[in-house]
């Protein structure tokens, strides 16, 4: 069982990146997938969850940029990341928890490696 995330990326204030995390060994349909952020110096956090009837939650200082998806066919869960500011600069990690309404940091099951995105001019 696996999880890798990808799409990171070194870009300027007010541009978008899309992050995939793509599973081997399971299935992620009905599976809640989270996605985390870790910015030096700080703790980890959730920034959005869709859980396993695919409705989704955004930390608050993410609502209205980020947007979490779900790909069955590619087994794949995007975030899609409008707008990207300096204070999203962070390694980005996904991970799931099996059948669950929401992701918690303690809760979660399968972790997958991080990806580094970092938005600075």
């Amino acid at each position: 069982v696996q999880l890798q995330a990808s799409g990171g990326g070194l870009v300027q204030p007010g541009s978008s990146l899309r992050l995939s995390c793509a599973a081997s060994g399971f299935t992620l349909d009905y599976n809640a997938i989270g996605w985390f952020r870790q910015a030096p110096g700080k703790e980890r956090e959730a920034v959005s969850c869709i859980n396993w009837i695919d409705t989704s939650t955004y930390a608050d200082s993410v609502k209205g940029r980020f947007t979490i998806s779900r790909d069955n066919a590619k087994n794949t869960v995007y975030l899609q990341m409008n707008n990207l500011q300096p204070e999203d600069t962070a390694v980005y990690y996904c991970a799931a928890r099996g059948v669950a309404n929401s992701c918690t940091l303690s809760g979660m099951t399968y972790w997958g490696k991080g990806t580094q995105v970092t938005v600075s001019s």
